[in-house]
């Protein structure tokens, strides 16, 4: 209706074009475009070619000058593609120009990652993000399905009382479909206002009863999902794909020293992220920016790990979450096997306290699991209990709660020790028969 014109259903090939526009920038611009054709490739899309350009001086009707421009359209019909797709954000003015003169399809890397987005959004509420998304984008594109009409401008003059008939049946429609789709936005906008009031509630649930949460976050594709299958045993869609994982997913995990973590899965990161992505996203990134630490996962084995730790960073910072504790957990450890001069590289690269793991292998695991029990052992303490057997109800609280680690019967009494989490101690401090020690004691 008045979103972009929507890509012929026969686009099966793509031509790449990423630039850039200082020397030093070609390997970045290489990387990125191997990225872009991952994520074309994600749509199903073949990749018919793709070429790095350096840009000397920016063109605004093309980005590039206007004879490269007219080059790289006949080098993507010769290879039979039927969609030119740039890494480079482009005005829409520039798409319309590349459309217009090579008479074939042409989108940039944010429509890309938004048709992913719509392709993997499983929830009412992920749908609604991307919507949003998708309507902030085409919102001041929606000329690019009118131009057809440019010619009937004409109309019946410009005299007073002309109006809207003097402009034009396209111009006309072109109002009118902003107009709707500002009005879609704004009511796309209080239905998320509600999804966050929904998320505050459950929130407050879970702090109220005293509950630590953490949240992983990283690069999309790093092994976020599987890591959060791994350790509370569940079965999240971890696919290897890049977005697999559009909605939060909360599990309730058991250390073994008692203590109970609340873990969600957050929406993968990518280098060049559209901010409007960020801000669509935020109820959803807002796991993130409330819980009390973070887990950030990296893939270790990757050439660019360390663009994709900052790329995490600073969509981190754009929320207010940066500053965060935070594990930092170097995965797929088991594609270096072998390499150590790699991996020292990486623990002299990152923090001393980073954690070296393989989801695949479970290698690392139990390091890393002791870590969380590290972050978490000021919220707990080891006690020794004396409860008449008439408070089973103290007993059950323990057992659901905490950690029982002996039990032991003595007249009418039973002699529990156990790990207690700190806000629910005030119920047990009436039984307490020897003096509590911390847990980092046991």
């Amino acid at each position: 209706m008045f979103d972009t014109r929507e890509k012929p259903k026969s686009v099966e090939s793509a031509f790449l074009i990423g630039a850039y526009f200082d020397r030093a920038d070609e390997p970045e611009a290489r990387s990125l475009l191997e990225e872009l054709a991952e994520l074309v490739s994600t749509l199903g899309i073949t990749i018919s070619g793709q070429v790095c350009v350096f840009v000397r001086d920016r063109s605004k009707r093309y980005l590039t000058g206007s004879g490269k421009a007219h080059e790289l359209i006949e080098e993507a019909k010769q290879l039979g593609a039927d969609c030119i797709v740039f890494d480079n954000g482009l005005a829409p003015a520039q798409q319309r120009a590349w459309e217009e003169e090579g008479d074939i399809t042409v989108i940039d890397r944010e429509e890309v990652i938004l048709d992913i987005f719509r392709m993997r959004a499983q929830t009412r509420e992920a749908r609604l993000q991307v919507e949003l998304a998708r309507m902030q984008y085409s919102l001041p594109r929606l000329a690019r399905m009118w131009s057809h009409l440019d010619r009937q401008r004409g109309g019946s003059g410009g005299g007073k009382g002309g109006g809207a008939a003097s402009r034009g049946e396209g111009e006309q429609q072109i109002e009118v479909d902003r107009r709707l789709a500002r009005g879609r936005i704004e009511r796309i906008k209080e239905e998320l206002d509600d999804v966050r009031r929904v998320r505050q509630t459950q929130r407050k649930q879970r702090n109220d009863e005293g509950i630590c949460q953490a949240s992983i976050v990283g690069y999309t594709n790093a092994g976020k999902s599987s890591l959060l299958n791994l350790l509370a045993g569940s079965d999240v869609l971890a696919e290897d794909k890049l977005f697999a994982t559009l909605d939060p997913t909360t599990r309730r995990i058991e250390l073994p020293d008692g203590q109970t973590l609340l873990l969600t899965d957050t929406v993968g990161f990518v280098r060049n992220l559209p901010h409007r992505l960020v801000e669509a996203f935020k109820a959803t990134l807002e796991e993130a920016v409330l819980a009390e630490f973070l887990i950030h996962v990296l893939d270790a084995s990757a050439p660019e790990v360390y663009a994709f730790h900052e790329t995490t960073l600073s969509v981190l910072r754009e929320l207010g979450a940066a500053d965060k504790p935070t594990i930092t957990v170097l995965n797929k450890i088991d594609l270096l096997a072998g390499n150590e001069a790699r991996l020292h590289e990486l623990k002299r690269h990152f923090d001393r306290d980073s954690v070296l793991v393989s989801i695949h292998t479970g290698e690392g695991i139990p390091a890393l699991i002791n870590r969380l029990m590290d972050l978490m052992i000021d919220r707990v303490s080891r006690l020794h209990l004396r409860l008449p057997q008439a408070r089973q109800d103290l007993v059950a609280l323990l057992h659901r709660e905490g950690k029982v680690l002996s039990t032991e019967y003595e007249g009418n009494d039973i002699l529990i020790t156990a790990i207690v989490p700190h806000p629910l101690r005030h119920h047990f401090d009436d039984f307490v028969e020897t003096k509590g020690t911390s847990a980092s004691d046991h």
